[in-house]
């Protein structure tokens, strides 16, 4: 794990949060802008995925590896699918969809390093 890059991830997240709610006050359904708010976080999630995985099976260990892997895991399954979710039935609800996808992925990164934290690196 990338300790920055997990900072921004959690900063951006919450970001994301914000966006889908904002979205959801002004009464639009998740499009074009939101759709790649989206994806640039997704983007990032994928690369601390990539990276942590590459670190754990060079060596650096945590405590609780399989929790760890499954969090990663987790990490780039949930937002495309509340992504999917929200672009199901267009409606301003979508937004809020988001936002609650972009919040559990915060708390998601803030574990990530939590469990990272007790890595023999």
């Amino acid at each position: 794990m990338i300790h920055p890059l997990a900072v921004v991830l959690v900063i951006l997240t919450g970001a994301l949060a914000v966006f889908g709610i904002v979205t959801t006050v002004l009464g639009k359904p998740p499009e074009r802008p939101l759709v790649l708010a989206v994806g640039v976080v997704e983007a990032l999630l994928v690369v601390q995925a990539l990276i942590a995985a590459v670190r754990v099976v060079g060596g650096a260990r945590p405590v609780e590896t399989s929790t760890f892997l499954i969090y990663l895991l987790v990490s780039v399954c949930v937002l495309p699918f509340f992504l999917q979710f929200a672009r199901a039935e267009p409606n301003r609800w979508g937004g809020t969809v988001i936002a609650v996808g972009a919040v559990a992925m915060g708390v998601v990164v803030l574990r990530l390093l939590e469990l990272w934290a007790t890595a023999n690196v």
